[in-house]
């Protein structure tokens, strides 16, 4: 929901209209600023009227609106600029909210300090948060929940880390992240894990735990099966999908094409002055596209290659690539051949019929959008009413 802070900055001037009538025969009194109230906290909107009203204010002072909000915005801008924050962080509710609540305020707000942020809000927004975990928990009480773990690897640190979370027709919950780098190596103290867990959560409330499928994880959801008979351990879909991705890179065909895209691709993409040529060619497409995992993202840039073929091939004939010094290179001899080879392309279009099913389940199953196992089971249904 975008933020409605048009309805509310530009409006008011900081003073309450005085609206009561005046007696004959006193003198009139200069208006007074309207101090807040303990009712204002209840207000939470403008009237009707109020915004009927901007909205025809807004038709008839259009452009002075627009440069307001303009100026609004730039300041938005700038703090986020000054403070490094993430552009997308606009799109969080919080945000839209934040920026109505001070709309709400009118001018005058004082802002927190820095104090107030890191200690008296944080312990309020801390509590409001375990506040909604106890809904949370009733609602695994009364329907069931999923544990499910999120692990990878931190390079940096050199330290195995995995995510704890709840899920439940509520929502998901963050419950803990713990490092488990003497851990994950070893199927029991992994099941020793899990089991502490699903007792944090409760047995009763667990109907399954979902982990990565790797032969140690196995191992231990079978002894978490073995000792808690009501809950079912479950491989993770994305990383069961990601493994067979892995698998199908080691075909003959597929390996190669494997390799030949991401030799033509690193080439192109260390040389700043060969990435603008390409985009020119591309119109400004790239053919490196970061997806889900590492194995989808290798097939996802084949799928880029393929839909270029023609524009790479008419880049490495141009006579802009001529003129280069690409064409002297070892590397640039290799790419204009790569791009030139008729197998190549074969194979980049072999790999693609094998893996494009395979990666459009993954992008289902590891979407936020909406719930995929029904979309899963019935899209053979789909497609086989469709051959009928």
């Amino acid at each position: 929901m975008m933020p409605r802070v048009q309805e509310y900055d530009a409006y008011d001037d900081g003073e309450e209209v005085d609206c009561e009538p005046r007696k004959q025969g006193h003198p009139t009194q200069p208006k007074k600023p309207r101090h807040k109230g303990p009712i204002d906290r209840f207000i939470t909107s403008s009237p009707p009227y109020l915004l009927n009203a901007r909205k025809e204010r807004k038709g008839i002072f259009g452009a002075c609106d627009k440069e307001l909000r303009e100026k609004t915005c730039r300041g938005i801008a700038r703090f986020f600029y000054d403070a490094g924050i993430a552009f997308n962080a606009v799109t969080y509710e919080s945000f839209g909210e934040m920026l109505e609540l001070v709309g709400q305020y009118g001018p005058g707000l004082k802002p927190p300090t820095m104090y107030e942020l890191k200690v008296h809000l944080l312990k309020k927004e801390v509590d409001d948060t375990n506040t909604k975990i106890v809904d949370h928990k009733k609602e695994w009480a009364s329907k069931g929940c999923s544990i499910m773990s999120d692990g990878w690897r931190d390079s940096v640190v050199s330290k195995d880390l995995v995510n704890f979370l709840v899920n439940s027709p509520k929502g998901s919950v963050f419950i803990k992240s713990m490092d488990v780098s003497e851990v994950v190596k070893d199927a029991t103290l992994l099941f020793q894990l899990l089991d502490k867990i699903v007792e944090e959560v409760g047995e009763e409330n667990v109907v399954q735990v979902v982990t990565e499928n790797a032969s140690n994880y196995i191992k231990a959801g079978k002894l978490l099966e073995a000792k808690r008979l009501t809950l079912y351990w479950t491989p993770c879909a994305a990383h069961c999908i990601d493994l067979m991705l892995e698998d199908i890179g080691k075909i003959a065909n597929v390996k190669s094409a494997l390799h030949k895209c991401i030799f033509v691709n690193g080439y192109i993409y260390s040389h700043i002055p060969l990435v603008n040529m390409m985009r020119k060619f591309t119109n400004q497409r790239n053919l490196h596209r970061p997806a889900i995992t590492r194995f989808a993202t290798s097939f996802i840039t084949l799928a880029q290659f393929h839909k270029q073929k023609d524009k790479l091939r008419k880049m490495v004939n141009s006579e802009e690539w001529n003129n280069s010094k690409w064409p002297k290179e070892a590397g640039g001899k290799k790419v204009r051949t790569f791009i030139l080879q008729e197998s190549f392309w074969r194979n980049i279009l072999y790999a693609l019929k094998l893996t494009g099913p395979l990666v459009q389940v993954l992008r289902m199953v590891d979407g936020e959008k909406k719930p995929p196992m029904g979309y899963i089971y019935m899209q053979p249904w789909i497609g086989l009413r469709r051959q009928l």
